[in-house]
């Protein structure tokens, strides 16, 4: 069963007296345990789709269902709820909380959406510190990270709610080239260790190199389905 199955999304914007089609008709499929990238130039509605799907924007029209879930039918907190126990987010400026250490940006999650007891807590964050090269960073301030420090500790406070889905908008566009492959190459590890999906939007080629499907986008429509080994044209 299709992680992720959308029919038709359109996403219409008023700007004045302007309609902007942001999305014009978009279907696709995403499989568990995928990795791949929406690619395509600014404004072809790369980071409308992730915003849609993460539940933090409707579409105006068509479905869209992620882990069985019709979500186009949640209000605001059921939208909520959702993300929590089901999608993590990775940013392009990393989004940390600068008054707070490494280990209480992983737990902010936890603290906020999820009602994990302390003890586990505790356990996860370190289990994922250890396993995104952090563990010797815990006690420290973002300021005091580096950018790629600073994307390990975002990917770990993504992973740590256990999502089946990962969406990352532009997450290697702050990072030099060595740190944006060792970064990819971690994503992939958790993929790898853990069954989750990472759904990327990106102009950024190493990405689009690494995914495994591109979805290609073009003026909100979409142009091709790239695979791996092979290539669909749509």
């Amino acid at each position: 069963m299709s992680l992720i199955t959308a029919e038709n999304l359109a996403k219409d914007y008023r700007t004045g007296e302007v309609t902007v089609h942001a999305l014009r008709g978009v279907s696709f499929r995403i499989e568990p345990a995928s990795f791949v990238s929406f690619v395509g130039p600014s404004g072809s509605g790369k980071t409308t789709i992730l915003n849609i799907v993460g539940c933090l924007d409707k579409p105006s029209g068509g479905s869209l269902t992620v882990a069985g879930t019709d979500v186009t039918a949640l209000d605001m907190k059921e939208s909520a709820r959702f993300r929590g126990n089901h999608i993590g987010f990775i940013f392009q400026d990393f989004n940390l909380i600068p008054v707070l250490t490494v280990h209480e940006n992983v737990e902010y999650p936890l603290m906020m959406v999820q009602n994990v007891p302390e003890r586990e807590r505790r356990e996860r964050i370190g289990t994922l510190l250890e396993a995104v090269g952090m563990a010797d960073q815990r006690d420290k301030y973002p300021d005091q990270l580096s950018g790629g420090q600073k994307q390990r500790a975002a990917i770990a406070r993504a992973l740590v709610t256990n999502p089946r889905l990962v969406l990352a908008d532009e997450p290697t566009a702050n990072l030099d080239s060595a740190t944006a492959y060792a970064v990819i190459d971690l994503m992939k590890r958790m993929r790898d260790e853990r069954q989750t999906t990472f759904i990327f939007s990106t102009h950024d080629q190493k990405i689009v190199g690494e995914a495994e499907i591109l979805f290609w986008l073009e003026d909100g429509a979409l142009r091709e389905v790239q695979e791996k080994g092979g290539r669909n044209h749509g």
